[in-house]
């Protein structure tokens, strides 16, 4: 059953990512603003940041999952739909929202899968998770440019929405063992609130996405577009970055029982940061690709440890709450990524906006990381 589960783990991930890699240059064709098409990527984490913790709460005090899930899959492919037969960059910016509320499903299908493990084993199993999500991730963004080619813009999306469904319908056969009711409550939200092992690592992961959604997600494809690249290279592009992340992924886990979590996690946002820093020097087309390494690399590394971090020592009824916390949390970087560097790409240019942001990260993420609670 875990394989199965890790199958609608695929495909969810899958369904979020076939058309991401020329999602920025596919808004291209309904307006040339650059800060607008930033406002309508930061969509996908605004309303992530809506709507997770909420997700989670109700999740709790259902002492479910598994419907939550469901449902959420339905709206990944409403979203997809949306998103990808858009008239007109308003109607684009609505569907990318839809999918950002569709992304909560990742609340409830972490702590479903987090429950088969012993609370010593939960890092491991975020690993599990984060290796499959990202698979997912590979196999989606690098057939994008193919599927552009082969039924333009929107086929990859229609693909997309079918993903979705077929995720949400193997679903139905996994079974749940439902945990007890827990009512919403808002002291138990402000213990963990105050709990600093569970906000310090969820405030480091704000920065983690911060970087790779205004860098990978949003400003890369359009930097690698005017250094030459077709859509195949981009997605290719795009996919080397993930599949870094992959081997980021398994290795994280590893690298902090050798060298400590406090250390690797310093590094990820030294290859994070510097990867950006890169990014706003690159003379050709090969360097975009050497520095999306870096950030693919740093990424995959401090992404499950930090979320691992955050709820390992928390208790299992109140798990999904912690994890939709952390999810919201980091959902801010989500929103702040596309929108920020939109923001200063228009205002100065995007070299400009690399450095700023490549420094921001460099510099906070380092910082932070050097408190964490960890061995290491």
């Amino acid at each position: 059953m875990n394989a199965l589960f890790l199958v609608v783990v695929f495909l969810y991930w899958s369904a979020l990512y076939l058309y991401v890699p020329t999602l920025p240059l596919y808004l291209q064709t309904k307006t040339s603003d650059l800060a607008l098409i930033g406002t309508a990527l930061s969509m996908y984490g605004l309303w992530q940041l809506i709507v997770r913790l909420p997700l989670g709460i109700l999740a709790d005090w259902a002492g479910r999952r598994k419907p939550f899930a469901i449902f959420w899959l339905l709206l990944v492919a409403a979203g997809a739909l949306t998103l990808g037969h858009a008239p007109t960059i308003e109607i684009a910016i609505l569907g990318r929202a839809l999918v950002g509320v569709s992304a909560g499903t990742w609340v409830p299908l972490v702590v479903l899968f987090s429950n088969r493990f012993s609370a010593a084993e939960v890092v491991r199993a975020t690993g599990i998770l984060a290796m499959t999500a990202t698979t997912g991730r590979i196999v989606a963004t690098a057939i994008n440019g193919w599927l552009n080619q082969l039924g333009g813009y929107p086929l990859a999306f229609n693909l997309a929405a079918a993903s979705a469904l077929l995720g949400a319908a193997l679903l139905l056969f996994l079974p749940e063992a439902p945990t007890p009711p827990r009512k919403p409550s808002l002291n138990g939200l402000k213990r963990l609130i105050s709990r600093r092992e569970v906000m310090l690592p969820s405030l480091l992961q704000v920065l983690t996405h911060t970087a790779d959604f205004a860098a990978t997600f949003t400003f890369i494809p359009i930097l690698a577009r005017q250094k030459g690249a077709s859509d195949v290279v981009i997605s290719m592009l795009l996919s080397l970055n993930l599949l870094i992340g992959l081997a980021g992924n398994s290795l994280a886990a590893v690298l902090a029982q050798r060298f400590g979590q406090r250390r690797m996690v310093m590094l990820s946002f030294a290859l994070l940061g510097g990867g950006i820093l890169g990014a706003a020097w690159a003379p050709t087309l090969a360097w975009v690709f050497v520095f999306q390494f870096w950030v693919g690399l740093g990424f995959g590394i401090g992404y499950p440890l930090l979320m691992g971090l955050s709820i390992n020592r928390v208790d299992a009824a109140e798990r999904t709450t912690a994890m939709g916390l952390h999810q919201s949390v980091y959902s801010l970087g989500m929103f702040l990524g596309p929108w920020l560097s939109g923001v200063l790409a228009a205002a100065l240019n995007i070299p400009l906006m690399f450095v700023i942001i490549g420094l921001l990260i460099v510099l906070m993420g380092i910082g932070g990381a050097a408190i964490l609670d960890g061995q290491g």
